[in-house]
């Protein structure tokens, strides 16, 4: 009924009224059909680009097939959480487990692997579903089956169709773990006149920090229904001195547990080459071999971070190749990342030295491994900074930096 919010920022607000707040803008947007139409251009324009990934699940994105959910129970709300993908539904592992102590919960995803993922994780406490795209139709077959008492958006992920449908049904829609970078606040001002009744029909916007706060509101979300929770994956990453799963990952791809390890998480073009050149530059001079172990941030770019790994054992090679005594090792799979980074003796965090905006530090410090950092961190700066001046990790160039550091540790 009540959502809370700091009380500098004004207190708590009925989400009734932010529903009929919602409703009033959202008489100022677009038809449903002009959105359609809009939507459809678009993907005629872009099919060249889209086209190119191979995507499964388009009768479920369309909503022609639909999630099977249990019947609603009596006084037992049902509340629908959704995800994008793997970071996502990785930042959902504390959070859904306490809600489904309470409510029937409905994890949706909208990528692949986040489905997977997804699965692994919560199958067996909750209902996981893909997310429909945003059409009219779609959502409107979609919120008829799933019937949610309220959704909560991870990070964003602001589609105006399923918002204004939620609006018109008085499901009142939130974001968590709210994030709007520098980046993408650009991009979102370009099509506010859009976009903004969709920000202003939120009961709630719980944001990571003041920058998001203040860039949700200049989108159009309340001052007063604005929340400053900070980051969830805080909460999901925990420490842990024995991983489930790393001594196995460790065996299967034959390393040497008693050397060096270096472990690139979510590696961007060109970092696994950056950082084969540097690993080879620190064996020669600490004199002992140092092992590198990559794992590249997208599926597709697999095949192009092996070439640039040579003779790399891979975890998904066929049995026997793997585990060969050499030093370089592809991570190709999805959701062993915490298990890589607890064996590291080095962590590098990539998709951060040349032009990819960063990714997320939070898991190999939580595990308690050094921790190094590129430049380019525009999409996590604030918990890069807070991190930094912690001394929780470090920030390298690619360049010096990075070679001084990976020879000291």
């Amino acid at each position: 009924e009540r959502c809370w919010v700091p009380a500098e920022l004004g207190g708590s607000v009925s989400s009734h009224a932010a529903a009929r707040a919602g409703r009033r803008a959202l008489r100022h947007t677009p038809t449903v059909n002009v959105l359609d139409i809009a939507y459809s251009l678009a993907a005629l324009v872009t099919a060249p680009w889209w086209m190119r990934k191979t995507r499964s699940g388009w009768a479920e994105r369309f909503a022609r097939v639909l999630p099977e959910l249990p019947p609603k129970r009596e006084g037992v709300p049902r509340i629908m959480v959704h995800a994008v993908s793997v970071g996502e539904v990785n930042a959902l592992r504390e959070l859904v487990p306490r809600l489904a102590g309470e409510a029937d919960v409905v994890v949706t995803v909208s990528t692949d692997t986040g489905m997977a993922r997804a699965r692994e994780l919560f199958a067996e406490r909750c209902t996981v579903a893909r997310y429909p795209l945003d059409g009219s139709g779609a959502v409107r077959r979609f919120l008829d089956a799933v019937r949610p008492d309220a959704v909560g958006l991870v990070e964003l992920e602001l589609w105006p169709n399923f918002v204004r449908e939620c609006v018109a049904r008085s499901i009142p829609v939130a974001v968590i773990n709210g994030r709007l970078s520098e980046r993408s606040f650009r991009g979102y001002r370009r099509i506010r006149r859009w976009i903004s009744p969709a920000f202003a029909s939120l009961s709630v916007a719980a944001v990571q920090d003041g920058a998001y706060a203040e860039r949700f509101c200049a989108m159009g979300v309340p001052a007063d229904r604005v929340a400053l929770t900070g980051s969830m994956k805080f909460d999901s990453s925990r420490i842990e001195d024995d991983v489930e799963g790393a001594a196995e990952l460790a065996a299967a791809l034959g390393i040497d547990r008693a050397g060096l390890l270096v472990v690139a998480g979510s590696t961007g073009p060109g970092e696994e080459a950056l950082l084969h050149a540097a690993c080879q530059r620190a064996s020669e001079i600490v004199g002992r071999e140092v092992q590198l172990l990559c794992a590249p941030r997208k599926p597709e770019r697999f095949e192009e971070a092996a070439r640039a790994l040579p003779d790399c054992a891979r975890r998904t090679a066929p049995s026997g190749s793997a585990g060969s005594g050499g030093s370089r090792f592809l991570l190709d799979t999805l959701g062993e990342l915490r298990q890589a980074y607890s064996l590291a003796d080095v962590a590098v965090v990539g998709r951060s030295f040349f032009d990819q905006h960063g990714s997320d530090p939070i898991e190999p410090i939580a595990l308690g491994c050094p921790t190094i950092i590129g430049p380019a961190v525009s999409d996590f700066a604030e918990i890069v900074r807070v991190l930094e001046e912690a001394s929780g990790l470090v920030r390298a160039d690619r360049d010096v930096n990075l070679q001084a550091f990976l020879r000291a540790w």
